[in-house]
């Protein structure tokens, strides 16, 4: 029997696809303006206390608690400095790196000001905004979550490790002492014993297409021929497998890139929705010597 591939699925890609639930406009807003408000209002003191917007920036970098401080900082990218990368501000350390780097692009304080004096405190625009991001993350830790579960019931007597939810991803270092780029991050390893059948990657896409589907496949794909490449140095029969699941698999051209992804080490890697581990990841695979 011919063992299927990714792209033999996709004809009904539809039914293999995991939806996460969400949530609804403008329920949220209660919830949403109770929590964010406070943020509001200590964005509200440092504005009308700061003399520049660099200053209003470096006040916002030493706040202690990295929450508000992150809350803050979104606030900030809206009203000052929509090309603020936040994300990587978020080090209280790198703050100063961060305003000479961008200071150019800062709204002067006084029309920041008045923007922010021309809205309500509760201003539901901002908190729905805010809100956004509140669960950011969490539908790829419920599938992985939910990954783990469905291996372990599969395969009682194999070990599955990694991080199930929030927390630290596993490095390449700490599985293969001389791997080639040890700080690769990865979310699960599979063992038998101390034997290392696979290693894997857990995504969730959501929305996903244009440039930023090219960043993911092609990220894939740098880490597939890296680590393939070192199995094949070393003799291992360690697999790799791509866990991406989320209606981002039927947009463009994802599904083709990740079923040429997966045939171009055949055997080797493996590309799977949530609803295809069952049949797909076999203990023959798993063991399988190519």
């Amino acid at each position: 029997m011919k063992v299927k591939s990714f792209f033999d699925y996709k004809s009904d890609a539809s039914n293999w696809i995991t939806l996460a639930g969400g949530e609804y406009y403008p329920d949220i807003l209660k919830d949403a303006c109770a929590l964010y408000k406070p943020v509001l209002v200590l964005f509200g003191q440092f504005v009308k206390s700061s003399e520049s917007s660099s200053r209003l920036f470096l006040s916002i970098s030493e706040v202690a608690e990295t929450w508000m401080r992150v809350q803050l900082l979104r606030v900030f990218k809206r009203y000052v400095c929509p090309v603020l990368p936040v994300e990587m501000t978020k080090r209280k350390t790198k703050a100063e790196i961060f305003e000479q780097e961008f200071n150019s692009q800062f709204r002067p304080i006084n029309e920041v000001q008045k923007a922010f004096n021309s809205r309500p405190l509760k201003d539901e625009v901002m908190c729905a905004l805010l809100w956004e991001y509140k669960d950011r993350g969490k539908k790829g830790y419920d599938l992985t979550e939910r990954f783990f579960e469905l291996f372990r019931a599969n395969f009682p007597k194999l070990q599955i490790t990694g991080p199930e939810r929030a927390g630290k991803d596993i490095l390449m270092k700490e599985i293969f002492e001389d791997y080639p780029n040890p700080n690769r991050p990865i979310d699960f390893v599979i063992k038998d014993k101390n034997e290392i059948l696979a290693i894997g990657l857990v995504r969730y896409d959501s929305d996903r297409g244009g440039a930023q589907e090219d960043d993911r496949t092609g990220g894939y794909s740098n880490c597939a021929n890296e680590f393939l490449s070192y199995t094949k140095k070393k003799s291992l029969k360690t697999k790799l497998i791509f866990v991406n699941d989320g209606p981002g698999l039927l947009l463009g051209s994802m599904w083709n890139d990740y079923a040429n992804l997966e045939e171009s080490w055949k055997g080797k890697i493996m590309v799977l929705t949530l609803r295809m581990a069952r049949e797909r990841i076999t203990t023959e695979w798993l063991n399988a010597k190519l």
